[in-house]
């Protein structure tokens, strides 16, 4: 593997930096999506974007079949950014704390060494919106902008991972996501009157604290589920018992019968818990994407690809999700993840990631394109 990658990158290092100082939240990426069309329009990409995509940009290089896909997400965070970098967000309390900014600026990079790459098949480029909100990734299905797919690869930067370190693993990498929102309507009164009412906050907290057994008792333990209780909001005042409560979180999971199992329990616990304490439950559960899986065939290519170029080690499954999940259930795929040499993890307002790991992102992209390409024909 000779090719020169020094100018490319230092070219994705501004780029990454400027997209960093423009974030935009899940579709609502105006700006970065004219930015990225532009740009892969002056290196000649035919622009494929299917009309019902508000943001995001689908481009091709090359013709005919085998199509190998690559994808980065584009969207940023709501969360005030605590870097002091030269180049922190503009915006004020949007921020790629998740380094999508990473993820397009490889992905340019490898847009631009492609166009001195000869190789027969077409190559497509999705920049998706949305992945934040677990709604990208189906909006670009939807829309058919993975029509005609033989292969999609993609990546996440990885801020526990060495720059030129790149995990990869087959079967699931990440787990499948569960939403929940929990509203318990009681009676509201004064607080030196609590029978007066019928106190949901009390209700609430005994809930909350039973549904920590879902994991404990429910679920092999063999298995990996987590639930967690992240919101919790009730009542105004110190002297008033509210008309209402609420809680809201997430379940995590890596199997169906565990995913199962923990939606089954939290409705039967969140329900008895209402009636013993004569409220009632309002329960919204919000179906994420399943688990990232990863093609058993594809994935020891791209793991031998990877390892002329970079240090393959085997990941542990992350509890995070990921909406790349929606192309891995209908495209064989692989998605790994690239070390960015963080100095915090994803989502924090301080994380701030290692431009030096930009390289191996880029060739990640780069040579698994073309080894695939050469290998689906």
């Amino acid at each position: 593997m000779t090719e020169d990658f020094t100018a490319v990158t230092d070219e994705a290092i501004q780029i990454r930096h400027y997209l960093h100082q423009y974030p935009e939240v899940a579709d609502q990426e105006v700006a970065t999506t004219a930015y990225l069309r532009d740009r892969l329009t002056a290196l000649g990409y035919r622009i494929v974007t299917p009309a019902k995509l508000k943001t995001g940009v689908v481009a091709e290089i090359g013709s005919g079949h085998p199509v190998v896909a690559l994808r980065s997400d584009i969207d940023a965070l709501p969360i005030q950014e605590e870097t002091g970098l030269p180049y922190a967000s503009v915006n004020s309390g949007v921020m790629h704390a998740c380094g999508h900014d990473f993820h397009m600026a490889s992905l340019l990079g490898t847009a631009r060494a492609l166009t001195a790459a000869d190789f027969t098949g077409t190559i497509r480029l999705i920049f998706q919106p949305a992945e934040e909100t677990h709604v990208g990734a189906q909006e670009v299905m939807e829309s058919g902008g993975a029509d005609g797919i033989d292969a999609i690869i993609g990546f996440h930067n990885k801020p526990d991972l060495a720059a030129g370190e790149v995990g990869i693993l087959e079967g699931g990498l990440m787990a499948a996501v569960d939403q929940f929102k929990v509203t318990l309507h009681g009676k509201g009164t004064h607080a030196a009157k609590p029978e007066l009412g019928r106190d949901p906050i009390v209700a609430l907290t005994s809930i909350v604290n039973s549904l920590q057994t879902i994991v404990s008792r429910n679920v092999d333990p063999q298995a990996v589920v987590v639930l967690s209780v992240t919101h919790i909001n009730a009542g105004n005042t110190w002297n008033v018992l509210p008309e209402t409560a609420s809680f809201e979180g997430t379940v995590r999971s890596f199997s169906k019968a565990g995913r199962q199992v923990a939606k089954q329990r939290f409705m039967e616990i969140v329900k008895a818990g209402a009636a013993t304490f004569d409220v009632t439950a309002e329960i919204k559960w919000i179906k994420g994407p399943d688990v990232v899986n990863n093609d058993a065939q594809l994935t020891p290519l791209v793991a031998a690809e990877t390892a002329q170029f970079a240090r393959v080690v085997r990941p542990v499954p992350s509890t995070t999700g990921e909406d790349f999940a929606f192309f891995s259930q209908r495209i064989p795929s692989v998605f790994a993840f690239v070390g960015s040499h963080g100095t915090s993890d994803w989502h924090h307002p301080d994380l701030q990631l290692d431009d030096q790991a930009l390289p191996t992102g880029i060739k990640f992209f780069y040579y698994n394109a073309l080894n695939l390409l050469a290998k689906l024909r």
